[in-house]
């Protein structure tokens, strides 16, 4: 009898275990204290990963086991915590507003559109509900002087299509834009700077910012130039890598078509094009400026219609957030399958500009989105569509420097897309993306929305490597003096090349990179020549006689920490201009119209005629036609 109750006993704590070791699925809707929906609230099990969000409706289900404790928050209210009980399978869950925490407006869901007025040094907390369209607004607590400022409701970013514009846009004038000033690179010895060192760029923003003005018939900002942005919106005709590492490397020597005592030296990256079935699942999340200055019809209109091009790459796997900020920032599509391609332009279709504009809460909750949906080994990414007039902080670019560079520890990338003209911040966006593991282009027109969304939609959003930077030393047997053409804000000092807390460019699926140094050969007397230091001598015992340079890469996975290595010997070895690669040509054609619209100073021939020859000699393969564009340009600036 006793033997039959230990037993009894022990198979009823073996029971117990199991039971309490099982996960059961968990449910339910979490309100607010009038029981309205709150859509977009975090749900996580504490001290793990697993978290999950709630929808439109604020419902939610999670795989949980028995004694784990839920966790429920939500910007703008107390975060509560819920023990999982036996048999516990729907957990509803009220949350109380606290106001006393909130820094920003904070925007969620639907509505229509009217003024709220803001009620002396007490916090506001607005809700509304029509036929289940949601709007809620938390609002900071304002000092007495806000008594008589009013904020458009939230429902004017995301509401129904027959909204009013209540907060029409400020007139664009050119001379609002900002662009960051840069010192063209001059001419060094090998002798007295042996190294050169910079970060690759797949930006091609400045391109189509430049085409911009030149078809617009305006006078091209000088810093709005940057010739390896320029260079690298074309695709050259790369091979594909032949071993494991992820792009391929092509040099190419020949003469300098605006100096015929120099010589140009092309260095080309080929990024290895991985087959669309093959792509690492997609965690985005579409983060849009809606604030007053996006109303014009080249910014928040033509910015909506190009998203839908991307939304049409997605495939099953893939799944899209959408944050929007203007005085506020706001969820207003949780993360959804790209294969509810219908759910994702309805949410696009409602978005409407107006609001001031506050960056940095939108920067914050898109990263807090995407990390709380994180892909391991996928890709994910924040996509950030503005004009770039918005603020982060009191400074706003070294604030907003500081913010990016925190947020790309998440392992989450960026994209940044340009939109508009008149007040258009290219300096913000390029910062941006230049410190937050990202790229950025500029979007003119929604052709240029499907080329850099659609047709090239894999460069573009997915990498392949990450901190790619480039170090390179030239004998100084053969080489005078040499300077790098561009990419003055992705230089680097000679000891960040293997230091991988420094951060580089991306390269993406497919992607081509292109850079061009002018060289002085050694014996040839030159207005540009720079003279030896009597201190600094270069003494080279080994026999180096063919080679002009050791070229060496480093690069880090996607989702790696520790960069790889790759060293390439260029020879001394030119050919004339005549029989250079289609590639070298036009590439040196595009960087010489960039000299040119940057009046550089160290470049006497800047004839568009002689421009034109020479891009008019790599035209045989064109099959976008953005060749034959160039072509028109240059003649147009003529």
């Amino acid at each position: 009898m006793k033997s039959l109750k230990l037993i009894s006993l022990a198979l009823a704590m073996l029971f117990s275990i199991l039971t309490f070791g099982q996960e059961i699925t968990v449910s339910g809707t979490v309100t607010d204290e009038t029981k309205t929906p709150i859509p977009g609230v975090s749900v996580t099990i504490k001290g793990t990963q697993k978290s999950t969000t709630t929808d439109f409706n604020g419902h939610y289900s999670i795989q949980a086991q028995k004694g784990k404790i839920l966790v429920f928050s939500f910007i703008g209210y107390n975060t509560y915590e819920k023990i999982v009980k036996e048999n516990a399978k729907i957990i509803n869950v009220s949350l109380s507003p606290n106001t006393s925490s909130l820094q920003e407006i904070v925007v969620v869901g639907y509505g229509n559109t009217r003024k709220v007025k803001l009620r002396s040094a007490d916090a506001v907390l607005y809700k509304e509900n029509k036929s289940n369209n949601t709007v809620r607004m938390a609002a900071m607590a304002m000092p007495a002087k806000a008594k008589t400022e009013s904020i458009a409701e939230p429902s004017k970013i995301y509401g129904n299509t027959n909204t009013v514009n209540i907060n029409p846009p400020l007139p664009s004038t050119p001379n609002q834009e900002d662009y960051e000033a840069f010192v063209e690179n001059q001419f060094e010895t090998p002798k007295n700077a042996p190294l050169s060192t910079f970060s690759i760029d797949v930006d091609n923003a400045s391109y189509t910012n430049i085409r911009r003005f030149i078809n617009n018939g305006q006078a091209v900002p000088k810093d709005a130039v940057r010739i390896e942005e320029m260079m690298n919106f074309f695709k050259y005709n790369y091979p594909q890598p032949k071993d494991n590492n992820p792009f391929s490397i092509n040099t190419e020597y020949s003469d300098c078509p605006w100096n015929s005592k120099h010589q140009l030296l092309k260095i080309g990256l080929q990024g290895k094009n991985i087959p669309t079935e093959n792509l690492p699942a997609s965690n985005l999340v579409f983060l849009i400026d809606v604030s007053g200055s996006m109303s014009d019809p080249n910014k928040l209109p033509l910015l909506k219609q190009s998203m839908k091009i991307l939304v049409n790459e997605l495939r099953k796997e893939d799944k899209v957030a959408m944050v929007v900020y203007a005085g506020a920032a706001g969820l207003v599509l949780p993360p959804t399958s790209g294969d509810q391609k219908q759910t994702i332009i309805d949410a696009l279709d409602n978005l409407n500009a107006g609001g001031s504009t506050a960056g940095g809460a939108g920067i914050e909750l898109a990263y807090k989105t995407a990390i709380a949906n994180f892909i391991k080994g996928g890709n994910n990414r924040v996509i950030l569509a503005t004009d770039g007039d918005f603020n982060v902080g009191t400074s706003s670019n070294k604030d907003m420097e500081t913010l990016i560079e925190e947020k790309r520890k998440s392992g989450v990338f960026l994209t940044c897309l340009g939109y508009g003209m008149g007040n258009y911040k290219d300096s913000k966006m390029e910062i941006l993306a230049n410190k937050g593991n990202g790229n950025y282009a500029y979007i003119d027109n929604i052709q240029e929305a499907n080329r850099f969304l659609g047709k090239e939609f894999k460069g573009s959003m997915f990498a392949i490597a990450k901190d790619v930077k480039i170090q390179i030393e030239f004998n100084p047997k053969h080489v005078q003096a040499y300077r790098l053409i561009g990419y003055e804000n992705r230089k680097l000092r000679p000891e960040d090349f293997k230091n991988d807390a420094i951060d580089a460019g991306e390269l993406g699926s497919g992607h081509t990179v292109t850079a061009l140094y002018e060289i002085i050969p050694t014996g040839i007397e030159s207005d540009y020549s720079v003279p030896d230091l009597k201190y600094t001598k270069a003494t080279n015992t080994a026999n180096y006689s063919n080679e002009l340079a050791t070229i060496k890469f480093r690069y880090k996975k996607p989702d790696g920490e520790k960069s790889i290595e790759m060293i390439q010997t260029i020879e001394d070895k030119t050919k004339n201009l005549v029989t250079a690669s289609e590639d070298f040509k036009f590439s040196a054609a595009v960087a010489w119209f960039g000299l040119k619209l940057r009046d550089s100073k160290l470049v006497t021939d800047k004839e568009s005629k002689s421009i034109l020859k020479l891009s008019k000699q790599a035209l045989s393969k064109d099959p976008e036609g953005y060749k034959a564009e160039f072509v028109r340009l240059v003649e147009t600036v003529q």
